[in-house]
This record gives C-alpha cells, structure tokens and sequence, in this order.
C-alpha cells in the first residue's frame, strides 16, 4: 500500500535521460520544438517537414495521432536516433536571453528531474490557474500510450540562500549540448551531475519546500490522470512506479533572472450596437479615463500603477485606473489575493460589468476575448480592424503568484507568461516499468 509520509514534501528523482544521439546532438537546433500550447501553425508545418523532430513527439499528425507517435518513438529508439544515458541524474538547464528592447543579457538557472505526481489537495505542487478538459485529456492520453515524457513543466522553488546553483554551474563547465537560437531567441544550454551525494542534496533541499506549477498546468494534470489511472487498475501499488512521476524544470524563484511578461486583452468583438462612444461611457462609471497623445506610452504610463491599464480604441489611447470606492463591488467567489489583482480588475470590470460576460467560467470560453502578449500586435490589429479595442496591462509579479498559489485560489486565463518557455526535445523521460531499477529511490 501507498505510504502517506511520502505525500508531505516535494520528492523529486533523477532520471536516465533520453537524448538524441551524439551525432544529431551537434545540430540539436534542427530538433527541438515549442511547447505544444504556443507553438504557431506556421512553426509547426516548417517543424513538421523535419522527419527527425521532436514535435512528432509532442505534438503528432494523423488520423490516429498517438499511435503515430507511439510507433515513431519505438523507431527511434530502435534504430538508435534517441539514446538513453547509462546514468541517472539531474539536468542542469539553463537559458540565456535577452527582454525585448533590452540588451541585457540574463541566465535563467534550473534543472530537470521527475518530481511525484501530486495530487492538488496534497498541497506540495500548487497551481495558480485552471486548465481544460479537453487539453488535459490530450496530454494523459499520450501519456498513456508512449510512457514517455517529451518536454518538462516548469515548476518554481524558493530558496533564498541559493545553495544549488553552485553545483549546477560546476555541471555548466562541461554542457552536453546547447542550441545556437531557439524560436524565442534564448540559448538552452544543457549539461547533467550524476554525483550520488550531490543529487541527494538537490532532494533534501526540494524536500522541505512547496513547488508553484510556473507553467505547464495541462501536461501536469495529464500526468495526474494518468497516474490515477494506474492506480485504480492497481489499487496495491507501492508508490514507487515510475508512472507516479512527473519531468520538472525547477528554477529559483528568490532569482532575478526569472521573468514574467504581460499578456494584454484584444477585444475581438463586443456586444450588438456597442459603440467606441458607448464603451467609454460604460467605462466611466468604474474607471477614471485620461486621454493620451501616444499609444506606444501606454506601458509606460501604466507601469507600476494597481489598477491601470491602457487602452486602444478606434485610433484613440487611453489610461483608465480603477475608481478606489468602487474595488468592494468585487463579489466573485475568491480570494483577497486574487482580487487585488489587475487582471481580477479588467475580467470584472470590463468582461463581466461592461460587457456583460457574467463569471469567471464563461469568460474562459467567450470568443470575444484574444490573449496577446505583443503590445504592437495589438495596436496593429485594432488599426486594421481585426479587433474593436486592445487593454494593454503590466505584468504580474512573482510575489502575487506567490500570495495566490499560497492562499489556494486561481487567477483568471493567461494571466502568466514565464518568459522564455522550456522547449521540447531538449531532454525525454521514460515512465515505463522498465525504469524502476535505478538506484536513487528513498528520497532521504
């Protein structure tokens, strides 16, 4: 039976990584993929000619997709073009990039490794946003079929003393592979410790912290479910399988190198017979609105300020900022952390009190509503028509995702960007039964 204790702190375990092989390695560029949620149309057709990337993976074609992808892999690793290391270890990964309009260059530090599939209520991973059914089950079902893991969620730890980035960058002296440019512009760079007594270390060190889920909420779950799976067909399981794990890349969260971009709103549409004049009107009675000369200001303008944003409406910007007096009409069923932030703002106040898209779940899946993380995409679409209006907004911090995931609620859709996201194919992990005889198993 299951030994609850192992329920009670993070557990993570190193891995004998699948790779591709030496040769394929040298060009890993021509390999890897976005994650399977960002990934464009357009990337995905020049990914798909390339008979050998991983996106065939990750992401396959065909009428049966996941069977597709469950014969490639065996392919693959029959005529040797994936590799798995004769060690276990820990993953070193680190990305080196740049912010858009900055030249300074940053290095995000992390490792992957299997972390224990936890449940929510377990409270050990947490989550700060809802998934999808649907895209849930797509994630367990390939899941299911390949037991193989194709690209690692990004989980978030806290360690203010910073004692693990020693040894990772002892590791980074000796990289495995590295990419010239991945489709963000970030160079990945990866490299592996197998050091027994560094890598029980790396588990103490997990062990007395809780894991935020950065991104990655559905292929998490899809591991949940299939785990859950797994144990209703074998309700003696000792907890040690491999399927009861999950590939994470853990970075620091007291780092200063882990970025969070905003994502804007692009109203695609709006109610019947709404006008610009309209909208403005309606908008008064909540928001404080200041007509400005410069729309390519309004990031400017709003920086730092609760409750502001900017907004783009028939050729015209515009700052609104809450009216203080009127945050207490807030009465969606959350938390005090969740509504202190600007985005809980604009989705009440705009999408529910404006517009009419009464409660969180209905705006999840109202059409009307684009995510955009480009502040020039969406000035350029509202001027060519594609959209009646843009609400530009600024970045949630890493300190409000921390106080939303600790207080057990979620913040609306998209309101995260972790910036740059891990890729596919960098590193692949095996679930199968077979990988249970290595030797790293008592999380000390």
């Amino acid at each position: 039976m299951l030994n609850d204790n192992w329920f009670s702190v993070a557990e993570i375990q190193p891995v004998r990584g699948w790779r591709y092989n030496p040769q394929l390695s040298e060009h890993i560029d021509e390999y890897v993929s976005p994650l399977f949620d960002v990934v464009s149309t357009k990337q995905r057709e020049a990914l798909y000619r390339n008979p050998l990337n991983s996106i065939h993976l990750s992401v396959p074609l065909g009428v049966d997709a996941v069977g597709e992808a469950k014969l490639r892999l065996a392919d693959w690793q029959a005529q040797g073009v994936l590799r798995q290391d004769e060690l276990p270890g820990i993953y070193a990964y680190y990305q080196y990039f740049r912010l858009p309009g900055s030249s300074q260059e940053y290095c995000r530090k992390g490792f992957m490794c299997h972390i224990r599939a936890y449940d929510w209520s377990d409270e050990v991973v947490l989550r700060h946003e809802n998934t999808l059914p649907a895209s849930v089950n797509d994630r367990a079902e390939l899941l299911a079929r390949t037991e193989f893991q194709t690209s690692a969620t990004h989980g978030l730890f806290r360690d203010a003393d910073f004692e693990l980035e020693r040894y990772l960058d002892e590791a980074m002296l000796d990289p495995l592979y590295q990419t010239e440019e991945d489709y963000q512009g970030a160079r990945d760079v990866l490299a592996v410790i197998q050091d027994a007594a560094v890598i029980r270390r790396f588990q103490e060190v997990l062990a007395a912290r809780q894991v935020i889920l950065a991104d990655g909420h559905h292929r998490y779950e899809g591991s949940l479910a299939y785990r859950q799976a797994r144990l209703a067909a074998n309700p003696r399981a000792t907890g040690r399988e491999p399927w009861n794990y999950h590939l994470m890349y853990l970075t620091n969260s007291a780092a200063n190198d882990l970025r969070i971009l905003p994502t804007h709103r692009l109203l695609l549409d709006m109610p019947p017979g709404l006008s610009d004049a309209e909208l403005l009107t309606r908008l008064e009675a909540y928001f404080t609105i200041l007509p400005k000369d410069d729309a390519y200001d309004l990031p400017e303008i709003i920086a730092g300020k609760p409750w502001a944003f900017g907004l783009y409406l028939g050729g015209n910007s515009y700052k609104i900022r809450l009216r203080p007096e009127v945050h207490s009409q807030l009465d969606w069923d959350t938390t005090p952390e969740v509504k202190a932030l600007d985005l809980t703002v604009l989705h009440y106040f705009v999408l529910e009190r404006v517009l009419g898209i009464a409660g969180p779940d209905a705006q999840r899946s109202w059409p009307g509503v684009a995510y955009v993380r480009s502040f020039t995409e969406c000035l350029t679409r509202v001027d060519r028509g594609e959209a009646r209006a843009a609400f530009i907004t600024n970045e949630v911090t890493m300190a409000e995702v921390e106080r939303v995931c600790h207080s057990g609620a979620v913040m609306p859709p998209k309101s995260t960007f972790f910036y740059p996201k891990t890729i596919g194919g960098f590193l692949f992990t095996s679930i199968h039964e077979a990988e249970a005889a290595h030797p790293f198993q008592v999380c000390p």
